[in-house]
């Protein structure tokens, strides 16, 4: 009899320990995959970082709706977001606590400013954590780093690529070909990255002659002095590089206090964040044009509404649409490589050729030896009637350029 009992419990125990493999396994691969946002959400650069994490939760939730992460039995991103602060110092103290208080993060996507992502970069390769980020500077991806890359054109391919597309667009529609420029920049890395590229030979190239350059602190406490030796030097062209929303607004009144009349020509989104709006008249922002990594554009025309819908945002900037883009281009790299494993995972997009790139202007998904994304190009946006649009390339445009003035 107890023979017979014997036999009875030990089937009945294989039969449970049968059943509750199959569910822990489940378990275990529906366990959420965490993926970080480092970027700032307090201090003066708080903005762009609260509409960076607007993007990756979009993002995730669509992940996550289209089954997650199917080689890891549909197991579903997780966000973890470190506000990242507003200075190099608080940036580097926020990677650290990130990497030590979340350890099973997989990977990272930030940082904002380049001056951030040069540092918060220089923890996660540490910890051989791969970092995506749509910093400009070239000096993110040029220091032999293997865990960091680039979705964005470098600050120096944007140049290179912008100023043909700039003085083209004002010969043709203005009849005349600029010959001078005025430069005012911020000293932040990604600005003072792509005016050295401009100087060692592009301006020369395309005939533009340098006949002022100004470099500032951010935030300005008052443009006067600045827009006066620009008043004094008439040139045909001010390039403008500010990354505080603050900035633009001073200058750009003073350019209206002073009846200043030259096309502004910016390098980054400072000038085209919504908030602008809440500093200046749209009147005072017509025309004007920038060159920026990344866009919404055509074909994007239902996010840029569910950005809308879902936060109020009027419009997608580049840190929403280049956010969301990182996330997928995650699940892209987790599918490759079927692993939790970050090691697995940066050589996953190492090795990564997923085609042509959805939510990045130009090129393809895959990165070269640096960490560049091969063949990243831009876009121009310019303001009209009071909404900065995409008027280049082409094919992303969703109006046509007007130059300035004309």
């Amino acid at each position: 009899m107890q023979n017979h009992m014997t036999k009875h419990l030990a089937v009945a125990l294989a039969t449970a320990v049968a059943f509750a493999a199959p569910a822990a396994r489940a378990q275990s691969a529906e366990k959420p995959i965490q993926i970080g946002l480092i970027a700032p959400t307090s201090g003066i650069y708080a903005r762009p970082g609260t509409v960076m994490k607007m993007g990756a939760e979009l993002a995730i939730k669509d992940v996550n709706d289209a089954g997650g992460i199917s080689c890891l039995g549909g197991a579903p991103l997780e966000l973890v977001t470190i506000d990242s602060g507003d200075t190099v110092e608080k940036a580097t103290n926020a990677a650290q606590r990130m990497v030590a208080e979340y350890p099973e993060l997989v990977g990272g996507t930030g940082a904002y400013l380049s001056s951030f992502t040069l540092a918060v970069s220089e923890v996660t390769e540490r910890a051989n954590l791969p970092l995506l980020t749509l910093s400009y500077s070239d000096q993110i991806t040029g220091r032999g780093f293997k865990n960091i890359f680039q979705t964005s054109a470098t600050a120096g391919v944007q140049a290179q690529l912008a100023l043909p597309i700039i003085l083209d667009l004002a010969e043709q529609q203005s009849g005349k070909r600029p010959k001078t420029v005025a430069i005012i920049t911020d000293n932040t890395a990604a600005s003072l990255s792509s005016v050295e590229r401009m100087k060692a030979g592009l301006l020369a190239d395309v005939g533009l002659e340098v006949v002022l350059e100004q470099v500032f602190t951010p935030p300005l406490a008052d443009a006067t002095s600045l827009v006066q030796q620009v008043r004094q030097k008439r040139p045909d062209l001010l390039f403008f590089l500010p990354t505080v929303i603050s900035d633009s607004k001073l200058i750009l009144e003073k350019k209206k206090e002073f009846r200043l009349d030259v096309p502004v020509i910016s390098f980054g989104i400072a000038i085209a964040e919504p908030e602008v709006l809440n500093t200046m008249q749209a009147d005072m922002l017509e025309g004007v044009m920038s060159a920026v990594a990344n866009w919404g554009a055509k074909g994007q025309e239902d996010l840029i509404k569910r950005l809308k819908d879902v936060y109020g945002e009027p419009w997608m900037t580049q840190n929403a649409i280049s956010t969301y883009g990182d996330i997928w281009l995650f699940k892209a790299a987790l599918e490759k490589s079927c692993s939790r494993d970050r090691a697995a995972l940066g050589d996953a997009l190492r090795s990564l050729d997923a085609g042509p790139a959805k939510y990045y202007p130009g090129g393809t998904l895959s990165f070269d030896d640096k960490g560049r994304r091969e063949g990243a190009s831009l876009t121009v946006i310019q303001w009209q009637n009071g909404v900065p649009v995409t008027v280049f390339p082409e094919d992303l445009a969703l109006a046509k350029p007007v130059w300035p003035g004309k």
